[in-house]
């Protein structure tokens, strides 16, 4: 039993790496192709205000993944495995696509998939479930609104101002916006991976009799989705920094500091968000301010149809992984 709980934590932490991996492009898109760091010192910057996430956010969203999607008792050694691997599966397809999907709703979906192929629905928890769907197309539309209303604001303020000097003062504001996000996506992003740990062990009756998220478990899922940023996904940051709408250090700016905020918001309300979404949704809310014709829309129909199947195909293989590992059990 230790040993199969150990392998699935070190799969947990596999998740999250790949989590760090494929969501770097969200953390670094824009500073990269504002060409305001280079791409080794973005992942750098990034990686480091991942991990120090811990420190601003509570774990109100590892609350959430760990006990209100699915009915914690139903949770044992084969839901969890085949979560993850339904998880780790539609982030390495949409990795090689070069799709900007959510990790996040990946494993919501693997969740649900494995849960739904041992039970049935009634061990799905609609409340938490809705919020998190609602927010597939409430993130992106704040995030939107926020990088659209503060890219008209900076644009307004700045209709005087010689372009160079705009563009000296946002390559550094960059910096600042650059982090605030990556905090965000840090403070949201590792919870996920930190409720599904904390979930296993507390079935597996090593938690004690009250559900709660170790310290040990907070530093550690916090270090392997700093460690998956390091490494990188450069084929989905060329799909966010430069095919969606092509960008200024004060695109990048209003853009980051738009989608931090939708990040954090929903982060202190305990939901699961897509970094994804919101970074994208608040790309496009920038591009707009120019023209609508800026934005590429049909490389976002592209985007948008990625997202709407996250759920429901990682659900998929999440529970064709479990039907298996039970069959293979018996």
């Amino acid at each position: 039993m230790i040993a199969s709980i150990l392998f699935l934590i070190l799969l947990a932490y596999i998740f999250d790496f790949l989590n760090g991996f494929h969501d770097s492009a969200n953390s670094i898109a824009t500073i990269v192709s504002t060409r305001v760091l280079s791409p080794r010192l973005a992942v750098v910057w990034a990686a480091f205000f991942n991990f120090i996430a811990f420190l601003f956010f509570g774990l109100h969203v590892a609350h959430t993944m760990g006990k209100g999607i699915v009915d914690i008792k139903v949770i044992d050694n084969v839901v969890i495995f085949g979560t993850l691997m339904g998880a780790c599966a539609w982030n390495i397809i949409t990795w090689y696509f070069g799709l900007p999907t959510s990790s996040s709703h990946a494993l919501i979906g693997g969740l649900i998939g494995s849960a739904l192929a041992k039970v049935g629905t009634d061990v799905l928890i609609w409340k938490g479930i809705f919020k998190t769907v609602l927010f597939i197309f409430v993130s992106p539309t704040l995030g939107l609104i926020l990088g659209l209303g503060f890219g008209i604001l900076v644009y307004w303020l700045a209709k005087n101002s010689h372009p160079t000097k705009i563009d000296h003062i946002f390559r550094k504001g960059q910096l600042l916006s650059a982090a605030f996000y990556s905090l965000g996506h840090g403070g949201n992003d590792a919870q996920k991976t930190m409720g599904i740990i904390a979930s296993l062990l507390f079935s597996a009756g090593l938690l004690g009799q009250q559900f709660h998220i170790p310290l040990w478990i907070v530093l550690s899922c916090h270090g392997a989705i700093a460690l998956g940023t390091l490494f990188g996904g450069w084929r989905i940051v060329k799909t966010m920094g430069q095919k969606v709408v092509k960008l200024k250090p004060v695109d990048g700016f209003c853009a980051e500091l738009g989608a931090a905020i939708s990040i954090s918001l929903s982060t202190h309300l305990g939901i699961p968000v897509s970094t994804t979404h919101t970074i994208t949704g608040a790309i496009m809310g920038v591009g707009s301010v120019r023209r609508i014709s800026a934005v590429r829309w049909g490389v976002a129909h592209r985007i948008l149809w990625a997202w709407i199947f996250t759920i429901p195909c990682s659900a998929m293989i999440s529970a064709l992984t479990y039907k298996l590992a039970v069959l293979f059990q018996s």
